[in-house]
């Protein structure tokens, strides 16, 4: 293996999600001599190049060291049950631009290996930013879900085209409504905590959710756009 950033899975634990990261670094070097650098202590199993390139830098069974702090529908640690996938972009800081059509190629590829291989259901291939909304935001809103959706490789909302696109929540709410908008991006798989209060809390998950199904429209106000995405995917478990 190329990067000496991992250990041993858990006993029983299988690998049921993947996690798609961008790397956030000005140049695929830096990118990779950091996962590859056991100082970091940072991995991810697979990094993809801007020209399509795979590199394998940790074998699936292992434990790579991608996902940090976080949560994914009620389980924490996602790093014991999880494939990480770095996309070789300067992100947010350095330069965030489109991922490159042979990047996405491949990285559609690489899923489709993973699920023939793994029990992955498609609503588990998330971003960091939905397993640590308040600590991340990549893949980001240039990151193309819908691409992924139309092979079924992700979800994606059933909406019109003409949605009016109101306010319903904002920070600081308080209430009944707060709550219940709360346990439905629980029951989705966000953590967070369900106590009625639009806190900073509240604020993260919005902004990971609209980043991820809204990308035209980010912010931390909780909006019918948002509303109606989120009631298309919950409707799309059932």
């Amino acid at each position: 293996m190329l990067s000496p950033n991992f250990n041993d899975r858990p006993d029983g634990i299988d690998i049921d999600t993947v996690v798609i990261h961008y790397t956030g670094m000005k140049s695929f070097d830096e990118a990779f001599d950091r996962l590859c650098d056991k100082k970091s202590e940072v991995s991810a199993h697979y990094l993809i190049k801007e020209d399509g390139e795979i590199i394998n830098l940790v074998y699936d069974e292992y434990r790579a060291w991608h996902a940090g702090v976080s949560s994914w529908r009620g389980s924490d640690n996602v790093n014991d049950y999880s494939v990480g996938i770095e996309l070789v972009n300067k992100g947010h800081e350095f330069g965030y631009e489109p991922f490159p059509e042979r990047q996405m190629d491949s990285l559609l590829r690489l899923l489709q290996e993973l699920l023939e291989k793994y029990p992955i259901e498609i609503r588990n291939i998330v971003g960091h930013s939905d397993i640590a909304p308040t600590r991340k935001e990549d893949p980001g809103e240039l990151f193309n879900w819908e691409l992924l959706a139309s092979y079924n490789f992700a979800i994606w909302p059933d909406l019109p085209n003409d949605i009016a696109n109101k306010i319903l929540l904002s920070p600081g709410d308080k209430g009944e409504d707060v709550k219940k908008l709360q346990q439905k991006l629980s029951d989705f798989g966000y953590k967070i905590t369900v106590d009625g209060d639009y806190g900073i809390e509240t604020c993260y998950v919005v902004v990971a959710f609209c980043r991820r199904f809204t990308p035209t429209n980010i912010g931390d106000k909780w909006h019918q756009h948002a509303d109606m995405s989120l009631e298309s995917l919950l409707n799309s478990f059932l």
